[in-house]
């Protein structure tokens, strides 16, 4: 069967075992088909690496105490949803006011099986977008004027006549497409012309990341595929554990040199060497509850982040960790539930859980400086039923991974706000109404930040 985690909305939809086989929401099976070749895999216990009794609250020895954040800088391009291989952005210096400049239709919004899961891109003066049924355009970063579309749904697969997720990426004048409809592709980014195509075995929910001459992305099985990026051609692949339920969406690799950090369905973070798939080490980031059935979904929907020797990683399961990128040994860990990216900045990282808690914590030493509800004053909402008979509460808005822009911490949520956060106190400094729910990521480039909505609009701040 298919269910809704209450909180994630569209992207979060849990799939179990025993359902059958194609990339639509209705009909998904993340297990079938063949194994890819050349797979190396892994298998081990999953041990639970935060105390049951530990919990999540201010440090007494950091009241008062001051941290550094990176000075904020101009940002030409944004070429992964992370901004960087590594998937770290920094500080950007950007829409100072946060006021809609302009909004501009991307294409198919999201709806049934249909959904936009792609955060936006940016290089050579356009935003790259793609909706909800695997249309890419790209747009002038400062009018919005549409550049290019081009319909990258397949329309000679029979069993994938609804797919949805995938993403974006840019390297070197060319934008790389994942998609749920089981393929990658390279698109020239100044024509959006088709340079090769390659199909998978399985959908991909996530954006893929490029570095290196390779393009990295993970299935829906839980199998990191690589592919040369001139070319297209299939290079090595890595099977991690299979997992008979988790959140249908899916995180981007990170990538640091020779080493590259991804993160799957079944609660594993991997590092593994970039040249040939050689796992390096292995960590699952498990925590058992016995209040709650859903931290058995281990999924980590998030992107791992390498910053500082360190990688950064949220689970559904309720571990927020930092792990040594070179040994793989945990540095520290607390409990937090999330489906979103860490943000490390200087001397902290930041991260926010599903019911709204965004923590500021010391990226050294993982204890926390302050805790800030974003949904504080939120008051519940209900819908359908007749007279107030049989209607259902709607949800606490679920938030976008926070990005820092002018020592400010922006994110959207799923009821259609955006919030600048002061990154020193979590403080709220200022809200926009964006009309629509927000599920990806904010970016920041150039004088603007910009925002894809559910319904498939492109919206510029500035």
């Amino acid at each position: 069967m298919i269910l809704r985690q209450q909180s994630l909305l569209a992207v979060a939809v849990i799939a179990s075992l025993g359902v059958a086989g194609c990339s639509t929401v209705s009909r998904l099976n993340p297990f079938h088909g063949s194994q890819p070749k050349e797979t190396a895999s892994t298998e081990g216990d999953r041990i639970s690496i935060v105390a049951a009794d530990q919990k999540l609250e201010p440090a007494e020895a950091l009241k008062g105490v001051d941290f550094a954040l990176p000075q904020a800088e101009k940002v030409a391009a944004w070429p992964l949803p992370g901004g960087s291989p590594e998937q770290a952005t920094g500080n950007a210096d950007a829409a100072p006011n946060l006021a809609i400049a302009w909004k501009k239709s991307i294409g198919q919004a999201s709806k049934g099986g249909e959904l936009i899961t792609s955060p936006p891109i940016a290089a050579d003066g356009k935003i790259f977008t793609m909706d909800a049924q695997a249309g890419v355009q790209a747009h002038n970063a400062q009018t919005g004027a549409l550049v290019w579309r081009i319909n990258m749904r397949p329309n000679d697969n029979r069993r994938d006549r609804e797919g949805f997720g995938g993403g974006l990426a840019y390297a070197g004048g060319k934008l790389y497409m994942t998609s749920g409809f089981r393929m990658v592709a390279e698109l020239d980014a100044a024509t959006g012309r088709v340079g090769w195509r390659a199909r998978t075995e399985q959908p991909i929910h996530g954006a893929p990341t490029v570095a290196g001459g390779r393009v990295m992305a993970v299935a829906i099985d839980n199998t990191l595929l690589t592919f040369d990026a001139a070319t297209g051609a299939p290079g090595w692949t890595y099977q991690a554990l299979s997992e008979s339920a988790r959140i249908l969406s899916a995180s981007s690799p990170a990538i640091a040199g020779d080493t590259v950090v991804a993160a799957f369905g079944s609660g594993e973070l991997i590092a593994l060497r970039t040249v040939n798939g050689n796992d390096l080490w292995n960590n699952a980031l498990s925590r058992a509850s016995r209040t709650s059935a859903l931290s058995e979904i281990r999924d980590i929907p998030g992107r791992p982040v390498i910053y500082g020797g360190d990688v950064f990683a949220v689970s559904h399961s309720g571990v927020f960790a930092a792990t040594d990128l070179r040994t793989g040994q945990a540095r520290w860990s607390l409990p937090l539930v999330g489906v979103s990216s860490p943000l490390p900045e200087g001397d902290v990282v930041y991260a926010v859980g599903i019911e709204g808690k965004l923590v500021c914590a010391s990226r050294e030493s993982g204890q926390v400086y302050w805790i800030h509800d974003m949904n504080a004053g939120y008051v519940p909402k209900k819908k359908g039923g007749l007279w107030g008979i049989g209607a259902h509460t709607l949800p606490k808005p679920l938030w976008t991974s926070p990005i820092l822009v002018n020592n400010r911490l922006v994110m959207a949520s799923s009821t259609g706000e955006l919030e600048a956060v002061n990154a020193k106190t979590g403080a709220t400094e200022k809200k926009v109404e964006l009309g629509a729910p927000v599920l990806m990521s904010p970016i920041a480039v150039g004088d603007m930040i910009y925002v894809v909505t559910d319904n498939g609009q492109l919206i510029a701040l500035r």
